[in-house]
């Protein structure tokens, strides 16, 4: 897996990762993470300054590249960082942390967090609305994990979803993907989803869920495909696009990370959603993406999971 791309030098040494990871993320001038000023930091040089520590003209205070990012205080070398990061951005199904320990020579434990680390900086604010201008946006669900019913599950006999996770997606046709770990797959979530992330004059595919019949009035058309007749296209009108997202996911999830619990997946999600939308990009443009969006989401261990 770039095996000749992971023997270049940024990745072997950790100075050379320190420079990389400074021409990424500061291509415009060096930024002061605690006031926030561009280009008015200079570097502190000689016997008692380590290399790439810098000092802010304006606040004064003292930083490097990894204050503020998923990196920081790390004791993990930087080039062992990004080898991680390059690693799963190389994978589309992922890549276990036991995976991650034999390559990396870690702990587990270590390649846990790192990849947990690695998934925050992977989550990306949404930009736009899908389907702006007309375009074509796909809405469905899935369920994942929880094989044994739980009390709602018995309660709700003939909904096989009931006890399990369950996860909205959006898609928009060569274009890129949303998904959302929801506590529950019904009307009001499913319009809160729709109505956020889809602009009005999109056209929308759906299957025949009767929830979608309600809320697809409210955009420019609405097509739905009936799964349950064994109809999975007439004409432009399918969910095929989302449907293969969903195989990627789950081909992930079961084949790669085995067992996600309720308290993470939303962090798994995203990383497939990263890995989809920069599915035009190399291996590298990718690393090189979710490095640059490692600041501002540091990850301690004692912080809760988000929903």
């Amino acid at each position: 897996m770039g095996a000749a791309v992971l023997n270049q030098p940024h990745f072997q040494d950790a100075d050379k990762a320190r420079e990389y990871l400074e021409a990424l993320r500061w291509s415009n001038g060096v930024v002061c993470p605690h006031c926030g000023v561009v280009d008015r930091a200079y570097a502190l040089k000689g016997e008692k300054h380590r290399a790439g520590l810098y000092k802010c003209g304006d606040c004064r205070k003292q930083f490097t590249v990894t204050v503020g990012t998923v990196f920081e205080r790390s004791k993990i070398a930087l080039n062992v960082w990004l080898q991680a990061v390059y690693l799963m951005c190389a994978s589309k199904k992922g890549i276990s942390s036991l995976q991650l320990k034999r390559m990396l020579g870690v702990t587990y434990k270590t390649a846990w967090f790192m990849s947990h680390r690695i998934r925050e900086a992977m989550t990306n604010d949404p930009n736009g609305l899908l389907g702006a201008g007309g375009g074509t946006v796909e809405a469905d669900e899935t369920y994942w994990g929880n094989s044994k019913r739980s009390k709602i599950g018995r309660k709700y006999k003939g909904r096989g979803g009931d006890h399990k996770e369950k996860i909205v997606a959006l898609v928009e046709r060569d274009g890129n993907v949303r998904s959302f770990h929801v506590k529950a797959v019904n009307g009001t979530t499913l319009r809160t989803i729709l109505k956020e992330h889809i602009a009005e004059e999109a056209n929308l595919m759906t299957d025949e869920l009767k929830l979608y019949k309600p809320i697809g009035k409210e955009f420019a058309s609405h097509q739905t495909v009936k799964h349950s007749a064994k109809e999975y296209a007439r004409g432009n009108a399918h969910t095929n696009t989302i449907e293969g997202f969903f195989s990627i996911l789950k081909r992930g999830l079961i084949g790669t990370f085995h067992h996600v619990g309720k308290k993470h997946l939303r962090r798994y999600i995203k990383e497939f959603d990263f890995r989809y939308n920069a599915r035009k990009m190399s291996d590298v443009q990718r690393a090189n993406l979710a490095l640059v969006g490692i600041g501002g989401k540091r990850l301690m261990y004692s912080q809760p999971s988000r929903r």
